[in-house]
């Protein structure tokens, strides 16, 4: 019997080096149903997935904006079920709460919503509330420069897209007077009247101007308006907010695009009389947390464009079924609900910067708060308090200071 001595020499094997990070999911229920607001594209999922995200997508959420499922299953997303998205870390709602989805959410958990949402739905904000749950408003967000992103984003869209409805009413021979926004040669042009010189201004008389419009834009800032008169040229002719000048555009203007500027007004009942028949009125002011109306023209019915086809045939109604001149005049508010997809593509853009902040964080939402100013103007409940003063208001409760919380944390 030969006896055989094997030598066993161990050798150096690389291991994973433990860093600590525990992987942060990120939930995105599909919008509800009086809203097309959904915040993530398939490349936006993508890239939060290559950033060591867990994205969690409510099946067929994507369907508002015309991607399916399979879509987001390529970009490295999971498809669940509703529960199951707001049982994330990080929840990304832009649209208003239910009391039952409100239940879901994970104690402590992370809240992204818009503040015209949270203000929509006071219940929800209520259990959010008692369940220690952070919620920040987007559209609230400041980056270091002192913009705020993803408000400039959507007014920006709001803009165009109240344009882009303009020209199609305007253009419908059965809602609307069946012309062209900028006519032709031998026909004078339609005339289009913009109260406010911000980024929604600028943006609805840039789509204006380049369809061959007529554009008049008022402002309480004259440095403001000689800024857009520099950047638009000719194209738009400016003028402070002279009552006189102003009602005079008013009574000539086929289309009127209201946005924000930083002097309050109203459009009273008597001029409203004297505008044109079937002139399409837009209030397109974003700076306004909760409008149940328009804030601009009181006397005028507001439709809301997120149901397009509700909102054609409300027009069209309006304007067939009146015989009094006062009545016919309707305003269009959110227009940017036209165009959700190209929503859901600016605010991924916009999202995938905010979520590195976070990211480098290691997910901790306070030390998120403490590093960037910016994100604790959005605050709007954290710790079991409301933090924003609208919202604490509706709940008939008194805000409490970020700052002391922050230090209490």
């Amino acid at each position: 019997m030969i006896d055989v001595k094997i030598n066993i020499t161990p050798m150096e094997q690389m291991l994973k080096e433990a860093t600590g990070k525990r992987t942060l999911t990120l939930g995105v229920p599909a919008p509800d149903g009086t809203s097309q607001c959904f915040a993530l594209t398939p490349e936006g999922a993508s890239m939060l997935v290559s950033r060591g995200f867990e994205v969690r997508i409510e099946s067929r959420a994507g369907q508002s904006i015309h991607y399916d499922d399979t879509r987001y299953l390529r970009a490295g997303a999971r498809m669940v079920s509703r529960a199951e998205t707001f049982a994330c870390d990080i929840v990304l709602a832009p649209s208003p709460l239910s009391e039952a989805d409100a239940l879901s959410v994970r104690r402590g958990a992370l809240v992204l919503t818009m503040l015209s949402a949270a203000l929509a739905s006071p219940g929800a904000m209520a259990i959010l509330l008692e369940r220690y749950v952070v919620t920040l408003a987007l559209d609230l967000i400041a980056d270091r420069s002192g913009h705020t992103p993803f408000a400039d984003v959507l007014s920006e869209i709001d803009g165009r897209a109240a344009m882009a409805v303009a020209s199609t009413l305007l253009a419908d021979a059965g809602s609307g007077k069946g012309i062209l926004l900028g006519g032709i040669a031998g026909i004078v042009p339609c005339e289009v009247t913009v109260i406010g010189a911000g980024i929604g201004g600028v943006a609805a008389a840039r789509s204006a101007i380049g369809a061959g419009a007529i554009v008049r834009m008022f402002d309480s800032d004259v440095y403001r308006l000689r800024d857009v008169a520099a950047r638009l040229g000719s194209g738009v002719i400016t003028s402070a907010m002279h009552p006189n000048v102003l009602i005079s555009a008013l009574r000539s203007a086929d289309v009127v695009i209201a946005s924000h500027i930083d002097a309050p007004y109203v459009i009273d009942y008597d001029v409203v009389a004297d505008m044109k028949r079937g002139v399409l009125t837009f209030d397109i002011d974003r700076s306004v947390s909760v409008k149940s109306n328009n804030t601009v023209f009181p006397s005028m019915p507001t439709v809301n464009l997120t149901d397009w086809h509700r909102a054609r045939s409300l027009f069209r109604a309006n304007i067939e079924a009146s015989t009094d001149a006062r009545v016919r005049r309707i305003c269009f508010t959110n227009p940017g609900a036209t165009v959700p997809r190209t929503i859901a593509m600016a605010l991924s853009n916009t999202l995938v910067t905010m979520f590195n902040d976070i990211a480098n964080c290691g997910g901790v939402v306070n030390k998120t708060l403490n590093l960037h100013t910016g994100m604790q103007r959005a605050v709007c409940t954290f710790m079991g308090k409301p933090v924003n003063p609208a919202l604490a208001h509706l709940l008939g409760m008194r805000p409490v200071d970020i700052n002391l919380l922050l230090q209490l944390s």
